[in-house]
Order: structure tokens, then sequence, then C-alpha cells
């Protein structure tokens, strides 16, 4: 099963980065491949709903909760679609110089064995461009920060 973990150090309050990624609906706004939200239902501390992904021609509609503990903690969790197993979780700590260290981790599997070797094959540069795209939009909505780099450790498994 692909997996991947990664922490990177932003120059972002735990807050922003929250608000951030729980902000499902906007997905469609800078994530590539998302193209529609749906939200069924939204709480402060749960929501569920509907994303809409293509690539190349293939377009798939998959449903997750998504577990909202502020300002430090999303954790999504696959509820129906073209998978088998998606969880991810994202936690938000203060790294003492007025930035947030962002811990990102997902695994996934299908339930298509070719799907999942195929997925497996771009699975790393897809979650790159994905993270990148969220800390474009962190630059977009909060302003670039002092740090205008990050470095990444990632660990990841097939």
């Amino acid at each position: 099963m692909p997996r991947h973990n990664e922490t990177r150090p932003l120059p972002y309050t735990p807050e922003q980065m929250f608000d951030l990624v729980a902000n499902v609906e906007a997905y469609p706004e800078f994530l590539p491949w998302v193209s529609a939200i749906r939200v069924r239902s939204d709480t402060e501390s749960e929501m569920v709903a509907d994303m809409i992904v293509g690539f190349k021609g293939i377009k798939e509609s998959f449903t997750s909760r998504v577990h909202k503990h502020r300002p430090d903690h999303v954790r999504v969790d696959y509820l129906d679609g073209p998978l088998k197993h998606l969880h991810n979780e994202w936690n938000f700590r203060d790294d003492g110089k007025g930035g947030v260290l962002v811990d990102f981790e997902v695994e996934f599997e299908f339930k298509n064995r070719l799907f999942e070797m195929l997925a497996g094959q771009v699975f790393d540069k897809a979650l790159r461009k994905m993270i990148g795209a969220f800390e474009t939009r962190a630059a977009e909505l909060y302003g670039a920060g002092e740090s205008g780099s990050s470095s990444s450790s990632a660990h990841s498994a097939a």
C-alpha cells in the first residue's frame, strides 16, 4: 500500500494552515485534478464531502469524512468510491519561531490492482505537486512570510 509521510516548516501559524486544509470547499480552486466538491454535511468538528477528481480522461468521485480538531489536526477517512482504502492526516505544530511545522501523512489502496500499480508509479510526483499547491495557496492567502523557502524530509514506501 503506497504511503507517504512528510514534515515541512512553513512561515504561517498553525491556525492559518488548519483553516487552509479544513476549507475543503475551496480545493477545486487550487488543487490539481480536483474538479468539484459537494459538501454533504459540515460542522465545526466534522465534514462529509464528495470530491470529483479527474486525470487524463478518467474521472472518479469519492466520499470522505473530514475530522477537524482546531487548530492542530485534520484527519480524512475514506467512506466510498474507487479505492479500497484512503487515509490522510495533517498535524500543525508551532515551531517556536513564529512558523508552523506541517506533518502530512497519506496512505491509499485501490480496489483494482492495475490502478494501484499505475498510481504507484506516479504517486510521489503527484503528492509533491499536491503539497506544492497547498504551499502556493498559503502564500497567496497569507503572504510569502519571512522564509521564502521550505525544506522537506520525505519518506515513501510502496
